[in-house]
């Protein structure tokens, strides 16, 4: 950390910012996801050029997590927080305007690209300025404000959809990214880097140093085989939920349910992950990690068969595709956080370079899952859950490698 150290106060206006900051990203991820049904007939256009609006957001949102980290670290936070604002709101004005499929997904990527400064930058304040209890109640915050804003997001979306047009939702955005510009540089304490006069051809070379070191880490980390298959388990599982999240809308379509319908469907799987992180809190320290994983596991897993189920033996309705989100939602509520923490302390020299990497996979490979989805037809969710079904057998597979060397790691 090279930013001066600031420990402003902690107040209900400084926790709204900060939150507010961290949960723009997912709300300009998903607030679209209603418009997605009617995009292709707009546009005239298939569904996989629709998905591509998505998974290019999601892309953008993972690669540029993985610099905004050293950028914020070099330059300050606030300014890389503006900085992805700009993009933010640049991407929400050109998607109200845009004429075409083709424009709208680069607004889409643009507004990935932007977003992705609040999660890297909002937390990393938090961790900046809080200590002890008031960073545990923050993170808590944080992981309730994550669970709440895409289910939120969505039946805004949708309603804003039938009611003034798709448009109205890059519109919101737009408005909000200002808001919160504002908030950013009025609300949130100046850190500046750390410099010292006559010192700039040094500052350069330690930069320069940092990015090298910022590789090798990447390296040694990508050596280590249990760390690889926590990487497996936590890419599969975001792609899982990125599949779920881009084939709803079209699923929910053929059972009868308009864009104003959507969220109110989704939100079953964020509520349950709620449950799900709130249970692993109190089983972690009796169980274990690994073995709240492997409920994890088998509850996610069973998700999916569930659906696929459901949907083979004839029942044709919203319910039946929002039901398995329950188990979808608890099952990843106890899998992600011990594999996160077993991800970042498996070399805790190495733990920012550990949640960047797999901050990046997640991303990329959640990007691949919601574009899979315009590759197969969906008349009914039995195509939504094989696909969901290839990600989560993949988790599974890499969890029983993971417990294999781990036992091999005891024994030796």
């Amino acid at each position: 950390m090279t930013a001066a150290s600031v420990t402003p106060r902690v107040r209900p206006a400084l926790i709204a910012n900060l939150l507010g900051q961290i949960a723009f990203g997912l709300a300009l991820m998903t607030i679209c996801l209603p418009s997605m049904q009617e995009w292709g007939r707009m546009f005239d256009t298939d569904q996989s050029g629709v998905q591509l609006t998505f998974s290019g957001y999601v892309a953008a949102y993972g690669i540029l997590q993985v610099l905004y980290g050293p950028l914020s670290d070099r330059y300050g936070r606030r300014p890389v927080l503006l900085l992805g604002l700009g993009l933010a709101l640049l991407g929400s004005v050109l998607g109200a305007l845009a004429p075409n499929l083709t424009v709208l997904t680069l607004a889409r990527i643009i507004q990935g690209a932007g977003g992705a400064a609040g999660m890297v930058v909002g937390r990393s304040m938090i961790h900046d300025w809080f200590t002890g209890p008031d960073r545990t109640r923050m993170m808590a915050y944080v992981g309730m404000a994550m669970g709440v804003c895409p289910p939120s997001a969505t039946i805004l979306g949708g309603y804003l959809h039938v009611n003034m047009g798709w448009q109205a939702n890059f519109v919101l955005m737009a408005i909000l990214a200002t808001l919160l510009l504002a908030a950013a540089w009025w609300g949130l304490p100046v850190q500046k880097p750390q410099t010292h006069a006559g010192t700039a051809t040094m500052a350069a070379g330690a930069a320069a140093s940092g990015w090298v070191r910022m590789w090798t880490a990447y390296g040694q980390l990508l050596k280590n085989r249990s760390f690889l298959m926590y990487m497996v388990i936590l890419s599969c599982t975001t792609s899982a939920f990125y599949t779920m999240l881009g084939g709803a809308p079209i699923v929910l379509k053929s059972y009868g349910v308009g864009p104003d319908g959507v969220g109110f469907y989704i939100m079953f799987g964020p509520l349950s992950y709620i449950v799900g992180n709130f249970l692993t809190s109190h089983l972690v320290h009796r169980q274990g990690e690994r073995r709240v994983m492997v409920w994890g596991q088998c509850i996610t897993f069973s998700s999916v068969v569930f659906m696929v189920g459901l949907s083979v033996l004839g029942w044709k309705a919203p319910l039946a595709f929002a039901l398995p989100l329950l188990l979808l939602g608890f099952g990843h509520g106890l899998l992600v956080p011990p594999a996160l923490t077993g991800s970042i302390g498996l070399m805790p020299s190495l733990a920012g370079s550990a949640a960047g990497a797999i901050g990046l996979m997640q991303q990329w490979v959640g990007a691949m899952g919601g574009y899979s989805v315009g590759w197969v037809s969906h008349e009914d969710a039995t195509n939504l859950g094989l696909l969901m079904a290839i990600f989560a057998t993949t988790s599974v597979v890499a969890q029983i490698r993971l417990n294999r060397l781990t036992r091999h790691a005891g024994k030796s």
